[in-house]
Formats: C-alpha cells, structure tokens, sequence
C-alpha cells in the first residue's frame, strides 16, 4: 500500500514539473509575441496579418501627344505623370494629368552617355554647360510644368554621374521644394550621395516595365513586380507613353486587379517619402553596394527611342 502510494506520488510531481514547464513556456510565448500597434487597434486580426505593399507607378515622356498619352491618364490608380518641358503639349499634359487626379512631376532631359541627341528634346541639361546655364534651364523647366512636385531625370547616365551639374540640379529642387526621383539609368549615379549631403527628399526607380516595346517583354516585367512586391514593401515602377505606351498602358490595366487581390495599393509617388526624413531610398542602396547596379532588364536603353 505504502509503494503504491509512493508511485501515485511521484507520478503527480513528475506531472506536477511537466505543467509547470509548460505553463513556463505558454507565458514566454505571450510575453514574446509583438504587441499589436496603435495602428492596428480595433482592426480585426486577420486584416491585420495581411501584409500590405505600396506601388508607385510613374509614367514618363508625357509632353509630345505621345501614343498611349489619354489610355494612361484613364487608368484607375494614381500614376505619377512625369512630363517633359518645352514640348507642344507640356502644359496642356500637366493640367489633364492633374485635372484626372493624377501626380505630376518634371521629366528633366539630361545627357546620356549614349543616344542621339534630338531623343532629349529642347533645353536639356548637358555636362558642358555652365553653372549659370544649368541653373536657367533647370528653372524653366519647372516653370514649364504645371502642378509639379518633384522632378525625375528623362536619359541622363552622363549627366546624373557628374557631381558638378547633378549638385545645382538639386539643389534648385530644393529651393522649390520638389523631391527627386533617380531614374537609374546609370549605376554610377551620385543622385543619392548628394540628396543625403544636401537633404533633398530622393525616391529612386526599382524597375523599367518597357525598355523593350513588346507585349511579352513588358508582361514579364510585370511579373517580376509582382514578385517583388512579395520581397519589399515599397515599389517604384517607371513606364512610358510613346512607342510602348499602348502596351504598357494595356498590360498594366490587365495586371491591377491581381495586384490589388495580392494586397497591393497603388500610391502617388509623394506618397513613398516619409514626412520626417530628409531621403528615402526604397529598393535601392547607394553606388557602391551589391545591390546598386541595375538588375538585367530593369535598365533603360538609352540607346533606344524609348525616352525620346
């Protein structure tokens, strides 16, 4: 009788150190698990776990009655329309963009290491100029171009890799409180280095959906935006009314409702730059780094009309 009780005893402590164990870890567990935020108060816990991307989508070239010019303002999400100066109708692109609730930005023509010349349009910014020219053109530009709130530069792997001309480029954006977007046409970029000394807000390019004007190439380019949305939070995607601007405008209609199911929302370009930092850099690193350099695809050809 006395062994069996001395069994039943050390079965209960043995159960006793087991409950114990894992009462120990259940509490660890809850003290380990996040918070919910402010942010999520109230919201319901399975919209809370659905993780959310932003895609900004800008639209270069606008300015020139470009083909696929009126299919991209009708698209149902904010587009940034970045819109050439100086061309029969900049103005009248800006002020449609703008009544279509659409962003708009300067499309600033810049040298490129490669392309012909008339693909830059009038008054573009070349390394030779003066300080003095580089600033007045800089001005006009954006004087050209109604509601503008940032500017982005159209070609320009020359020019956005001379420290000189990108510093007065620059800092004029500042002086109007525009932000910057890098296009990343060149890898040797010091775009970033100077808006971080100078404290110009920068957004830079993630990718190019139609540096080749077919309907398969830029339907692969969308599927590797909609693999990249899984990996980042942030997006910036650049593509072009002209020679593909029917394409892109189509294969981006098509591809928004999927986007939105996989829980991505569509922003304006603005809408990436945080309101209390100086820069942003979202998917980009500085030159440099592993990652600077322009994955195969994403790059714009300048030696292509595609930004005329």
């Amino acid at each position: 009788m006395k062994k069996g009780w001395r069994w039943k005893k050390l079965l209960l402590k043995r159960n006793g150190i087991r409950l114990a164990a894992v009462g120990a870890a259940a509490l660890f567990a809850l003290n380990a698990w996040p918070a919910p935020s402010a942010a999520n108060a109230g919201v319901p816990a399975e919209q809370v776990a659905l993780k959310e991307h932003t895609v900004a989508v800008v639209i270069d070239d606008f300015g020139n009655r470009m083909k696929g010019t009126a299919e991209m303002l009708r698209l149902l999400i904010p587009i940034t329309a970045a819109v050439m100066p100086f061309l029969p109708t900049s103005q009248a692109d800006a002020e449609a963009a703008y009544a279509a609730g659409k962003e708009v930005i300067v499309h600033l023509p810049m040298e490129p290491v490669k392309g012909k010349p008339s693909w830059l349009g009038p008054r573009a910014i070349l390394t030779g100029l003066s300080d003095e020219e580089i600033r007045l053109r800089t001005e006009a530009a954006i004087a050209d171009v109604p509601h503008a709130v940032g500017m982005n530069n159209h070609m320009g792997s020359r020019a956005t890799a001379d420290e000189r001309v990108m510093r007065i480029v620059l800092q004029v954006c500042k002086e109007h409180g525009l932000f910057f977007l890098d296009s990343r046409t060149s890898y040797k970029s010091v775009v970033p280095k100077l808006a971080r000394e100078m404290g110009v807000p920068l957004l830079q390019n993630d990718l190019f959906l139609d540096d080749v004007y077919t309907d398969r190439h830029v339907g692969g380019q969308v599927l590797l935006l909609k693999a990249r949305v899984q990996k980042q939070d942030r997006t910036v995607v650049i593509g072009h009314v002209g020679p593909p601007g029917l394409i892109t405008s189509g294969q981006l209609a098509a591809a928004i409702p999927g986007l939105r199911r996989a829980s991505v929302r569509f922003v304006k370009l603005s809408e990436l730059l945080p309101p209390s930092a100086p820069y942003s850099l979202p998917g980009a690193e500085l030159p440099g780094s592993a990652s600077a350099e322009l994955a195969p695809g994403s790059k714009l050809r300048e030696d292509s009309p595609t930004s005329r």
